[in-house]
């Protein structure tokens, strides 16, 4: 890219403190913070406010290498979606994805992991490069309802549009995606029932369960649905090959039920959303599962003695 727009990217690389012999090689990590400023070197040296999105233009699920392989597999696109935010530490430890769904749209939001500071082009090519993703899993000429960006609008919006379509808002809240919910119900065109089953067995390879008891794997299932309105027992008993009277049944066994999971996953998803501070208390209380602020404040109270308000002084 950086030679399409005229400049000679190994000078450029070696000052944002990458060694250009690093990608000869198919293993390793390439510091992300060297990668953000070279994109915004690279975007006022060339004059290209819009460097970062031309990046996106041949992106897609094949990009996110191992992740993607597995995800492309997945037989409808929120499940796709699902793998693709689970592990994208695997492919990229910079930032976090979260999805979240309300009143029939999903939001896909992007932001820098704790400590990390993501530049224009950084931001523009990630949104883009979800939204890439997301075209190769729905039908042709598919657009999203709307994209967010936090940052002023550029002199020159003709990428962005060309992109992401007119429904483009900057100065926003966050950086994302809105797409309607029956989207995420869509067939997933790539994917293939007979290589699924070994997709699957290259995941447990690739990224084993960091929590091997069944407490565990019930916890990881329930943070992972949670925001996206399908968190139930029904759901995860089906998707750990069960039905809902084993799952209680054998939750028992191990002193625990699906509530007092619920509670946990909760107590310490809302304690550490209210302490980062970057989330009002309804956003929280939306990927909590709650149907409405008023009940996620009586539930905090009961499990904490005081108001989401009071817990930061507390």
């Amino acid at each position: 890219m950086a030679q399409s727009v005229g400049l000679n990217p190994h000078p450029l690389m070696r000052v944002a403190g990458i060694d250009p012999a690093s990608f000869a090689a198919t293993q390793g990590w390439i510091a992300a913070k060297s990668v953000s400023e070279l994109l915004e070197l690279s975007a006022s040296q060339s004059g290209r406010d819009d460097f970062g999105l031309r990046m996106s233009l041949d992106r897609g699920v094949s990009n996110l290498g191992p992740v993607g392989l597995i995800a492309r597999e997945e037989p409808d696109v929120r499940s796709a979606l699902g793998i693709v935010l689970r592990h994208m530490k695997l492919h990229n430890e910079a930032i976090r994805l979260d999805l979240t769904e309300s009143r029939g749209l999903a939001t896909i939001r992007v932001t820098p992991m704790d400590g990390m500071i993501l530049g224009q082009q950084s931001v523009d090519l990630v949104v883009a490069s979800t939204l890439r993703v997301l075209c190769d899993f729905l039908p042709d000429e598919w657009l999203p309802i709307s994209t967010c960006f936090t940052h002023t609008a550029p002199a020159d919006d003709e990428m962005h549009i060309r992109i992401f379509g007119p429904s483009i808002h900057f100065d926003h809240e966050i950086d994302g995606i809105i797409i309607a919910t029956s989207d995420l119900d869509s067939p997933n065109r790539l994917s293939n029932p007979v290589l699924r089953p070994f997709a699957q067995e290259y995941l447990g390879l690739l990224a084993p369960p960091e929590n091997p008891s069944l407490a565990g794997q019930v916890r990881d299932l329930i943070a992972t649905l949670l925001p996206t309105e399908h968190c139930s027992v029904t759901r995860i008993a089906r998707s750990l090959g069960m039905d809902r009277r084993t799952l209680h049944r054998r939750l028992a066994q191990s002193g625990e039920t699906y509530s007092s999971i619920l509670d946990a996953v909760r107590r310490d998803q809302a304690t550490m959303s209210i302490e980062r501070g970057d989330r009002s208390l309804t956003e929280i209380s939306v990927e909590l599962g709650f149907s409405e602020l008023s009940a996620f404040s009586r539930w905090f109270r009961q499990q904490f003695g005081c108001s989401p308000k009071a817990w930061p002084q507390q």
